[in-house]
C-alpha cells in the first residue's frame, strides 16, 4: 500500500524471516560464526538461544545459504515429538531408507547408523539441527545424547545444533542432563540490539527495499528502540505500522510521535504509554504467521530456501567470521609486514577514488585508459563491459573469482575504495597505481561490511537476465556454455535460441550444484559463475588463474 508513495521496492519490515535483510550486529555475527563453527567441526553439540524475535530464524536461514556442498542437513522444526517420532523425522529428513519395523528405536538408530557411514565414507557430513529446542522432552534430549555415540575411531558422524529460547539453558542445566550438558562444545545468546544498532538496523532495512533518502528521522528511530526494547521483531511491527501511518498522512517523514501512535495502535492498548505489554501479543501473531508456512520451507525444499538467500539477489550478509570454502589453487601470497592495515588505508597508502578505482579494472581487462577522462559504470558499456555492485561474502568473491573494488570503513566512519587482484584463504591482495600489498584477510575483515563493485564481460554485451522463454543469441550462448561445462553436445535439431523448458531443467541443476538462487533465470551472478568457469587466458581472476 504504502511503497510506491515512499519509493521502495518492496515493504521493508515484513516479519518473515528473509536473510536479505539480515542485519549483522556484533551479536549476529558471533551467532553466525558459532553456527558455521558447528557445520565445520566435528563432534558434540552447539547451542545458539535468544530471546523471542531476536532473529535465531533468520540466522538459521542464512547458514543455509553458507553450507559447503559436502554437507547434508536435516533440519527439525517441530521438537514436540515423542523418541520414535524424532528418530523417524531425523530419517526422513535425510532420506534414509526405514527399515521394516519402523516402529523400533532400536532399528531406526541402526538404520541411521548405516547411512551415516556410508556417507563420512563418502566424504560427507551430517548435521542435525533443531529449531525451538526448548520444547523437546527430556526423552528425546536423552535420545539425542546417543546419538552422538555414532562415531568412527577418529570422530562423530553427527553434529547437533540445538537453537532455542533462553529457557533452553534452564532444560538443558537440569541435573538429569548433565552428560548431554557436557558435550555442548559451544554456546551463544543472542542479545536485543542495542540503540546505535536498532538505528542502524531501521536505515538497513529500507535501503535494501530500495529507500534513497531517510524516512525515520533520529528522534523516531530512538522511540523505536525504546517501545521495542530492541527486538527486530517487534522494531519490524512498530516500523511498519507507521509507515502505514505516515501514508495516511501524506508526510514521507516519520517522526517520533507517529511511532509511539503506531505503538498504541498496534497494541491496542493507549492506556499503556511506555510498558509494552502487548509484546506478548505480537509475538504470538508472528509466530502464528511463520507457523502457517513463512518460517521454512518443507523439509524437500530445505536445499532451495537456502539457495534462495544467496544469489541473483541484493546481498546483504555480512562477511562470513568462519570461512568454509574450498582452499583456492593459486600459489600462497607472499605477506608484506607494514603498519596496521588499518593505519595504512587511513594513510592513504590503499583508497583511492572511484575514477582510479574503475581506471585500475579497465587497466586488468587490457583497456588503456586516458589519465585525464572519467570513468564510471556507464561508460564501460563501451568496452563491453559492465558493473555489479551488491554486498557478499569473501566465498561469493572467491566464487565469481573476478578481480572486486571493495567499500571499506575505517573505525571513525570513513570509506575507502580499495582494488583486490588476488584472494587467498588467509590474505588479500590490493592493487594500488600498479602495485602490490597483501594482508591479512581476518585485519580487511574487520573493515569490510560487504560492499563490493565486480567489472564483467557480459555474453553479447547485454547483462540482462535471460529468461525462459526468450529467443535470442543470449540464449544460445547459455545453452552452449551448460553444454560445455557437462561435456555434452548440442542436439542436431530443436531452436537453439528458444529457452525452452530443457534449458530450464540443465539450468536450475546448474544453480543447484553451484549453490546459486534455483529459479531457473540466468541473472548476472549465474551469467559471470558461467563465464569464470570457461574463461579464456588473459581473463583478469582472483584465484590467479588469468
Amino acid at each position: 500500500m504504502y511503497t510506491k508513495f515512499f519509493g521502495l521496492n518492496e515493504k521493508p519490515f515484513a516479519i518473515t524471516p528473509d536473510p536479505r535483510y539480515l542485519f549483522m550486529s556484533a551479536r549476529h555475527s558471533e551467532g553466525l560464526a558459532h553456527l558455521l563453527y558447528g557445520v565445520t567441526e566435528s563432534g558434540g553439540f552447539i547451542q545458539l538461544t535468544g530471546e523471542v524475535g531476536t532473529g535465531k530464524t533468520t540466522l538459521v536461514r542464512t547458514l543455509l545459504g553458507k553450507l559447503p556442498d559436502e554437507v547434508d542437513i536435516a533440519l527439525i522444526l517441530n521438537p514436540q515429538v515423542t523418541v520414535l517420532e524424532f528418530l523417524q523425522v531425523i530419517c526422513q529428513e535425510l532420506a534414509v531408507p526405514l527399515p521394516k519395523d519402523s516402529t523400533s528405536t532400536m532399528a531406526l538408530v541402526d538404520a541411521l547408523n548405516r547411512y551415516l557411514l556410508d556417507a563420512h565414507s563418502r566424504g560427507r557430513r551430517t548435521i542435525l539441527m533443531v529449531d525451538e529446542a526448548q520444547n523437546l522432552s527430556d526423552e528425546v534430549l536423552e535420545q539425542l545424547r546417543l546419538l552422538t555415540n555414532l562415531e568412527t575411531a577418529k570422530q562423530k558422524l553427527l553434529q547437533i545444533i540445538l537453537i532455542g529460547q533462553p529457557e533452553l539453558r534452564e532444560v538443558l542445566a537440569k541435573n538429569s542432563l548433565r552428560q548431554l550438558a557436557q558435550r555442548v562444545t559451544g554456546r551463544y545468546h543472542l542479545e536485543p540490539l542495542s540503540r546505535n544498532e536498532t538505528m542502524q538496523y531501521i536505515d538497513h532495512r529500507l535501503k535494501v527495499a530500495g529507500s534513497v533518502g531517510e524516512i525515520f528521522d533520529d528522534r523516531a528511530k530512538r522511540q523505536v528502540h525504546r517501545l521495542a526494547r530492541g527486538i527486530p521483531r517487534v522494531i519490524n511491527v512498530i516500523c511498519d505500522r507507521a509507515l502505514l501511518g505516515a501514508y495516511g498522512q501524506e508526510t514521507r517523514n516519520v517522526s517520533s510521535k507517529l511511532v509511539k501512535r503506531a505503538a498504541l495502535e498496534v497494541s491496542g492498548q493507549p492506556s499503556a504509554p511506555r510498558v509494552l505489554k502487548w509484546v506478548a501479543a505480537i509475538l504470538a501473531i508472528s509466530a502464528l504467521a511463520l507457523i502457517g508456512g513463512s518460517l521454512l520451507p518443507p523439509a524437500i525444499d530445505v536445499d532451495a530456501a537456502a539457495e534462495s538467500a544467496m544469489l541473483e539477489q541484493p546481498d546483504t550478509t555480512m562477511p562470513e567470521p568462519v570461512a568454509v570454502a574450498e582452499s583456492n589453487t593459486a600459489e600462497p601470497l607472499q605477506y608484506d609486514p607494514e603498519p596496521g592495515f588499518e593505519q595504512q588505508l587511513v594513510a592513504g597508502n590503499l583508497g583511492v577514488s572511484r575514477q582510479q578505482s574503475l581506471s585500475q579494472m579497465l587497466m586488468l581487462w587490457g583497456v588503456e585508459t586516458d589519465e585525464g577522462s572519467a570513468y564510471d559504470c556507464a561508460t564501460l558499456g563501451s568496452y563491453g563491459l559492465s558493473c555489479l555492485q551488491q554486498r557478499g561474502s569473501w566465498n561469493l568473491l572467491r566464487q565469481l573469482d573476478r578481480p572486486a573494488i571493495l567499500t571499506l570503513v575505517d573505525s571513525s566512519g570513513n570509506s575507502y575504495e580499495s582494488v583486490v587482484t588476488a584472494l587467498s584463504d588467509s590474505e588479500v591482495e590490493f592493487t594500488i597505481n600498479g602495485g602490490k600489498k597483501v594482508y591479512p584477510l581476518a585485519d580487511v575483515s574487520e573493515l569490510w561490511f560487504g560492499r563490493y563493485l565486480i567489472v564483467w564481460r557480459p555474453p553479447n554485451g547485454s547483462a540482462g537476465a535471460i529468461a525462459p522463454g526468450m529467443r535470442n543469441i543470449n540464449v544460445l550462448w547459455l545453452r552452449e556454455s551448460l553444454a560445455a561445462l557437462a561435456n555434452e553436445t548440442l542436439p542436431g535439431s530443436g531452436d537453439r535460441r528458444y529457452f525452452d523448458t530443457a534449458l530450464e531443467v540443465q539450468l536450475r541443476d546448474f544453480q543447484r550444484r553451484h549453490r546459486l538462487q534455483i529459479d531457473g533465470l540466468a541473472g548476472q551472478r549465474t551469467q559471470i559463475l558461467i563465464n569464470s568457469m570457461l574463461a579464456h587466458d588473459g581473463t583478469p581472476r582472483l584465484s590467479g588463474d588469468g
